[in-house]
């Protein structure tokens, strides 16, 4: 994949302006924008745009979006003139193409091939709170309501607050000035050059100007106006500052992230060979943002929850996101903002890069935790289900398949987050870290020149194995019979019925790197089982093989029934020689190869029979995880009791183990994964009615409620606690927890409330709250509403509560502030009746004229999951309930 530095290469001509997808005549050079912030509802401005003329071309066509133009001297909306004093054409009309949300600028000669033009407009834009663009945001403090002025342009949203060439290889220098109320502080990209005060018509402003950015993409442009402080310090030239309102940094929430930041940027200094590009790296919390964080050159915004820590109500979860995400916004200050994308269709590479690098630039920061097999679970795992539909799509796709601002949009999903992070791991795992880090480092045709440069051995090119990963959908699974030694693979799909409507070029067949292991002894890198082949050192009637160590690619693995029988045997007797990792590998495999039909659900469930002896926090997550399905699928049939006593009987010693490790609940846990393992037990105790656990969490809610102002549950704990208690209280619990949010200061305990709140009985009123920013923040709708989506009393109102409002969501609030994919994919996740169905259908038709804009394909996919939960219901039901039975009475 070639990445793009500003020129985008085309073949001229004005050709027709309403098809057009890409500007092909135009180089851009810089932007000089200037704009005065204002509290009330507009905020005016000017912006001169400087490009050169790559093609000549009757036609300029510039971004724009909800913007509101003054017309000039000349009698039009925008003016034109040649840098360095030559001519330039004449503007015979300018309009607007709102589809493609161009504005279009007709002249009555062509421009000159070579030749620097400067585009000038005034205009005004709203400052909205609508989380995209230049937009309002509300929070209060020490009893006052204060605003910040942020921004968030990507990744179509720049054309919103100024006309500018809004694709991400027209890369430009942007000149800002920001003209702002005295008292408030101005942050960009660049560092602050110039700050004066001075008076406009008579008032009194700050007038900030800014160094002149990098040469940069229009979605990496930052600008912010605020009253925060700050926590600074220099590591050797570069300046790191963390700013969040005055309270949060005045509780010391900043300490982490300002920590944590230099170790992240050392590492990635020498991971890349390139030293940090910047003289600054701000980061700054915001009360209101649509993504959990954004990679603005030199000004990363976050979330609160995702950048603030706070040593007495965090829970070590928290500071664990804080750092991955500071890793993966850092990460792309090399890889997407200095080396950029030449267009939408490779979102993949972007974010893929930065979710796998994530991991290991967290895990430098903060070795002990052992960060980098996280992984598995937060991105492996949860991908697998999305690529394993009919209506995935490929890692990169066509160009002109991608043109309007809701097709990007669409782009950014688990796909090109978490397959494109496995995929990378892999490559890098069957090349070696050094040589992948080599050929990243000299941006090589995809590796190829470092694996020839180190000799590496590889039975194809480096680019013919990554093209059937990246260029077709879904992924393998390898199957592998121990009688013959025969190694096989066949695309997997969670329904073996689904209709493939896709074609692909290389006919879903992957180049398959495998590394196996026979009886725990002996680790081998089968290279030549690519594609498919016999391997006779598989060949075993005594000894199990276990594939995919360590889950380094990205495929499932199957095996014959006495090879699955003996590697039960083996969790059975002595887990601990079964990787850790791979432990959990065979429950997800074994659950869902049983889903696809290849494996029976008995064997499936047989893989989980074990924990009963497990206490390590990776495979309890995959079987917690896949236990969840059959919640979803089962908890309002016969089947939950006899599920729930099962699951009971597995977690009782987990939950006793525990309880010793910690003296009684009065210590916490030294490593990371048993905090979090903890957190498991005694969620899953209470929530299978161990009295003992329900007792506990009870108590220590009811001692938090006689004495509101210290809370003594351990934070670690606090997600689980809070959900339990409220789950069995009543109206009391559900009023205190209720106020307790309202009055948090600290965002993190904020949201592990507003999650728990979801956990109580009556839900239609907290449902109500979403469409309230007063009550609920526009960035906190989705959350809610698919908190409450997700257990068995409130998913059916959660689905009503959409389809009532989708309209009116999705007309009045927007994309900047709900994430209507995940509502979509978390409201329906449930759906596995005849009924259910045709209410998503009837849904989907009767909104067609509405839209779904983001959501499209995920409402595609929660049609196929839909009929496949439907078909898997069917077929599945009885043998569960039989085998819950069967162990419960053993």
């Amino acid at each position: 994949m070639q990445a793009g530095e500003g020129r985008m290469n085309g073949t001229g001509g004005c050709g027709m302006w309403i098809n057009k997808q890409r500007n092909t005549e135009i180089k851009n050079n810089s932007v000089s924008a200037s704009s005065v912030f204002a509290v009330s509802m507009h905020s005016p401005g000017h912006s001169t745009v400087e490009f050169e003329c790559v093609d000549e071309t009757e036609l300029i066509l510039i971004h724009s979006n909800k913007l509101s133009y003054t017309k000039l001297n000349n009698a039009h909306i925008v003016s034109l003139i040649a840098s360095g004093g030559g001519s330039a054409p004449s503007i015979v009309s300018s309009w607007m193409q709102p589809k493609t949300q161009y504005l279009i600028t007709q002249l009555n000669n062509k421009l000159t091939q070579g030749q620097k033009y400067q585009l000038y407009t005034e205009f005004t834009g709203e400052l909205a709170d609508d989380l995209a663009g230049f937009y309002r945001s509300e929070y209060q403090e020490d009893g006052v309501r204060k605003i910040v002025a942020t921004s968030q342009m990507h990744p179509t949203h720049a054309r919103k607050v100024f006309p500018c060439f809004d694709e991400p290889a027209m890369k430009a220098v942007f000149y800002i000035t920001l003209i702002h109320p005295p008292g408030t502080v101005a942050l960009s990209n660049g560092m602050e050059k110039e700050i004066v005060n001075t008076t406009i018509d008579g008032i009194a402003v700050t007038k900030t100007k800014f160094e002149p950015t990098k040469k940069m993409s229009t979605y990496l442009l930052a600008i912010i106006i605020s009253d925060y402080t700050h926590l600074s310090y220099s590591q050797g030239d570069t300046l790191i500052r963390i700013w969040a309102r005055r309270t949060a940094i005045e509780q010391g929430q900043g300490h982490y992230a300002l920590n944590v930041t230099g170790p992240v940027l050392d590492f990635f200094q020498l991971y890349y060979n390139i030293s940090y590009p910047l003289s600054k790296s701000d980061q700054i919390a915001l009360p209101d943002f649509y993504f959990g964080a954004m990679e603005n050159w030199g000004l990363v915004t976050y979330r609160e929850t995702k950048l603030l820590y706070d040593p007495l109500t965090s829970s070590n979860r928290n500071k664990e996101t804080t750092a991955t995400i500071i890793a993966h916004e850092l990460a792309h200050m090399w890889f997407g903002n200095l080396v950029t994308l030449q267009w939408w269709n490779e979102v993949w590479l972007n974010e893929g890069f930065a979710s796998y690098v994530s991991y290991l630039g967290a895990d430098h920061a903060e070795p002990a935790w052992n960060v980098k097999d996280l992984i598995i679970l937060d991105e492996v795992h949860r991908v697998f289900a999305v690529d394993a539909l009919t209506s995935s799509h490929p890692l990169s796709s066509k160009e002109d398949s991608i043109i309007l601002p809701d097709q990007i949009s669409e782009q950014f999903d688990v796909i090109s987050y978490s397959k494109g992070a496995a995929v990378l791991r892999m490559l890098s795992d069957f090349l070696s870290e050094p040589v992948f880090v080599q050929g990243l480092n000299t941006f090589c045709n995809l590796c190829q020149q470092a694996v020839e440069a180190n000799n590496v051995s590889l039975p194809r090119p480096v680019n013919d194995i990554m093209n059937c990963w990246v260029l077709q959908m879904g992924f393998p699974v390898v199957t592998i019979d121990t009688t013959t030694g025969k190694v096989s693979q066949k695309y997997f799909l969670l329904d073996p019925e689904s209709n493939i409507k896709v074609k692909s070029p290389y006919n879903y067949e992957w180049l398959i790197p495998v590394r196996w292991m026979k009886s725990g002894e002996i680790v081998y890198v089968c290279l030549s089982c690519l594609l498919s082949a016999v391997n006779l050192e598989m060949c075993n009637d005594s000894l199990w093989v276990l594939a995919n160590i360590n889950i380094t690619g990205y495929y499932r693995v199957n095996y014959d029934h006495g090879n699955w029988e003996r590697l039960i045997t083996q969790l059975n007797s002595e887990h601990q020689v079964i990787p850790v990792i791979n432990r959990a590998q065979l429950m997800d495999d074994a659950f869902n190869l049983a889903r696809a039909q290849l494996v029976s659900t008995t064997l499936a469930l047989k893989t989980t029979s074990y924990l009963l002896m497990e206490t390590e926090y990776i495979p309890w997550q995959s079987a917690l995880d896949n236990l969840h399905y059959y919640y979803l699928m089962l908890d309002c049939t016969e089947v939950y009791q006899p599920m729930q006593d099962y699951i009971k009987k597995l977690v009782t010693p987990l939950f006793l183990y525990f309880k010793n490790m910690t003296s009684n609940w009065t210590h916490i846990p030294d490593r990371l994964t048993d905090q979090y393992n903890q957190v498991n037990a005694i969620r899953m105790a209470c929530r299978t009615g161990v009295t003992e656990c329900q007792d506990l969490t009870t108590t220590w809610f009811k001692q938090w409620m006689d004495s509101p102002q210290e809370n003594l549950i351990d934070p670690n704990l606090r997600s689980a606690v809070y959900c339990s208690a409220m789950a069995a209280g009543g109206e009391a619990e559900w009023e205190f927890g209720w106020w307790q949010f309202q009055g948090s200061s600290v965002a993190s305990e904020a949201s592990k409330l507003m999650s728990a709140l979801a956990c109580t009985k009556n839900k239609t009123l907290y449902l109500s709250y979403t469409l309230n920013p007063a009550m609920i923040r526009k960035q906190d709708a989705t959350s809610v509403i698919t908190s409450v989506a997700s257990n068995r009393v409130g998913h059916s109102l959660a689905w009503d509560f959409v389809r009532k409002q989708w309209e009116y969501m999705f007309t009045q609030y927007g994309v900047g502030s709900f994430s209507f994919a995940s509502m979509i994919s978390e409201v329906t996740a449930r759906f596995s009746t005849e009924a259910e169905l045709q209410q998503l259908e009837e849904f989907v038709e009767e909104n067609s004229a509405v839209g779904f804009g983001s959501a499209t394909l995920a409402v595609k996919q929660a049609v196929e999951r839909t009929k496949a939960n439907i078909k898997w219901l069917h077929q599945n039901k009885q043998e569960i309930l039989d085998w819950f039975n069967s162990q419960i009475q053993a």
